[in-house]
């Protein structure tokens, strides 16, 4: 995946200046690494005359299946082999404009500390890009870079040189040209309509898409001619951001029309009926979710394993029904943050008998684990690799045996509505996998058969329709809690 940037200059105003404002020295070569890969920068020619920065983005094309998980998204089309073949390395799409986006910031915000006055100069420019997604063909291209300033070459790449006769590909080979703009004018052109002209993203379309839309199109989107087809592409045909954005975009036209600000326009509600609650975070549900299965247990002594930091036992502090509580992690360091949370060293005698933290593996039988009334593994089995998980559930439900047994994990199918999750990545570098909620729950249904434990599933967080919580809880009871609970009613 390929694309240059080429000015011209004269000793007065070299074309060096390029390097200032790209921020790359024009006598070195630089590497980047980016989530797929490795950008490459560098220039083929450097002098007052003539200078050309060229990006080279070198996908790892087999990561990009992987982490996209063969759904589309991230950079796999439909069938098993397409996962494979595809353009997805060689031709410009939304993986260039992010790059572009992550290489050349400084210079697509405008920004040139060495030389303030660059960034708003207009530079003789001529952008090429070997080979360009074009659903549209040439004469989209056009109908989208010309009212732009730009004169524009696009010339159809053919399916075959040998056998003209089976027509062109959907590719073209694009050339730029313009006297009057600012390069940082150009990348936010390219930043917004190589994907465009792709018609497909790497990644979720999040809301926050939005915004990115609407800064890189400040100044010439409101007003481009295809408007309603660039922001429908751009936020791949979500109908609920597409609308949101063409009022965000009305609006912004209509304060220039007035020569006012957009806050002006917008001001049919005043600021106090503004303010929303903050939604709760996610972590902070997860606790307040076990809290309550715990104190519905009856538990009162309990064991946090994976303790982590503390935040759950420091939680379950606060609660006097819970008379008996033990941390437990592998990580010394974790304990140690752990103590200092708690304040171990300063909290009361009467506090501080409730509260031990220990060091231990949930991979072993540990005799200090047994004869509890609950047992909490909050996110703790996605950080093992599931040949280790069997160790982990004879320790627990076979020889420590609480009563009661929760289980949180994240839910996979839910990562597409988180707005920064690049598509197909895990949530913490450190997981060694994600379930499904289907692949969660026939596991803990084999680990209650073999047991003798009872299940339920709670979901934690906002339940999505279509995708089901952020995260999944399993509860576990022994049999005989259930047969109690079961008197209980009865009674």
């Amino acid at each position: 995946m390929f694309l240059t940037i080429s000015t011209t200059g004269d000793p007065e105003r070299p074309a060096t200046d390029l390097g200032f404002l790209l921020h790359k020295h024009p006598g070195k070569a630089q590497a980047f690494s980016t989530s797929y890969g490795t950008a490459h920068v560098l220039y083929p020619e450097a002098d007052a005359e003539r200078c050309t920065a060229a990006l080279l983005l070198e996908v790892d094309a087999v990561a990009l299946v992987r982490r996209g998980r063969g759904k589309g998204r991230g950079g796999a089309p439909d069938a098993a082999l397409a996962q494979y073949v595809n353009d997805r390395p060689y031709a410009a799409s939304s993986l260039l404009a992010v790059a572009l986006s992550a290489v050349f910031s400084s210079a697509m915000r405008g920004v040139c500390k060495a030389r303030p006055e660059l960034p708003g100069q207009p530079l003789p420019l001529r952008i090429e890009v070997p080979a360009l997604p074009a659903r549209g063909g040439p004469a989209l291209v056009g109908r989208l870079f010309e009212p732009l300033g730009w004169t524009v070459t696009a010339e159809p790449v053919p399916l075959d040189t040998e056998f003209p006769q089976w027509g062109d590909s959907r590719y073209v080979r694009l050339v730029l040209e313009a006297d009057t703009l600012t390069l940082a004018g150009a990348l936010r052109h390219l930043y917004v309509l190589l994907p465009v002209l792709d018609d497909a993203k790497h990644y979720w379309v999040a809301p926050d898409e939005v915004d990115k839309l609407l800064r890189a199109g400040e100044g010439w989107l409101p007003g481009h001619p295809e408007q309603k087809l660039i922001t429908s592409r751009y936020l791949t045909r979500r109908w609920s951001l597409t609308r949101e954005a063409m009022e965000r975009l009305e609006l912004v036209r209509l304060a220039e029309a007035d020569d006012s600000e957009v806050e002006e326009i917008d001001n049919a509600v005043g600021e106090e009926t503004e303010s929303e609650e903050k939604p709760t975070p996610l972590a902070v549900r997860r606790r307040d979710a076990i809290v309550a299965a715990l104190r519905a247990s009856g538990a009162t002594r309990v064991l946090d394993l994976g303790c982590g930091q503390g935040q759950l036992v420091q939680e379950l502090l606060r609660n006097p029904a819970f008379t008996e509580i033990v941390g437990l992690d592998v990580s010394m360091r974790a304990l140690t943050i752990a103590s200092r949370r708690l304040k171990l060293d300063r909290m009361g005698e009467r506090q501080a008998s409730r509260v031990r933290l220990l060091q231990g593996s949930l991979s072993y039988t540990d005799k200090r684990l047994k004869g509890y009334d609950a047992a909490v593994l909050s996110e703790v089995i996605e950080h093992l690799d599931l040949p280790r998980l069997p160790a982990l559930e004879y320790a627990v439900f076979g020889t420590a045996r609480p009563r009661t047994v929760l289980v949180t994990t994240p839910n996979v199918e839910y990562n597409v509505r988180w707005e920064t999750l690049p598509a197909g990545h895990v949530r913490h570098g450190d997981h060694r996998f994600e379930w499904t909620r289907e692949e969660f729950r026939a596991w803990a249904a084999e680990v209650a058969e073999r047991h003798g434990y009872d299940v339920e599933f709670v979901p934690v967080g906002p339940d999505d329709p279509e995708v089901g919580p952020p995260t999944q809880m399993a509860v576990f009871v022994t049999e005989d809690v259930k047969d109690e609970k079961k008197e209980a009613k009865a009674a």
